[in-house]
């Protein structure tokens, strides 16, 4: 029996909320290009139901699928700075916490070897 994803019964608020915002965008977008959710699954390769999922939010639905339909309507390229480390506020600024406040000299190990 395949394991259940908890994540998916239990979703965060904030994870629920961005999926449906970027579902309505992507029906928008859909809308906007004048395309049946029939021609926006041909193009990328899935069936009209996978589309309507991923225009619903539903977090059963791949990535891959969110990301083949941002390509489909030409809007893919955000995409890939969505994580970028430079936008990381947060996560710079833990790494700053994290460095040693000054850097200690090493010792000099005498060796056999002159």
């Amino acid at each position: 029996m395949k394991a259940r994803n908890t994540l998916l019964g239990a979703t965060p608020y904030p994870v629920e909320t961005a999926l449906t915002k970027l579902g309505a965008d992507l029906r928008t977008a859909r809308l906007r290009r004048n395309l049946t959710s029939e021609e926006a699954a041909q193009k990328i390769g899935t069936s009209r139901f996978t589309v309507a999922d991923a225009e619903k939010g539903k977090p059963s639905t791949n990535v891959a699928v969110y990301a083949a339909l941002l390509w489909a309507y030409g809007l893919i390229d955000g995409l890939a700075d969505l994580a970028d480390p430079s936008n990381d506020e947060e996560g710079a600024r833990l790494a700053r916490m994290r460095e040693p406040a000054r850097a200690r000299h090493r010792r000099r190990t005498l060796s056999n070897d002159f």
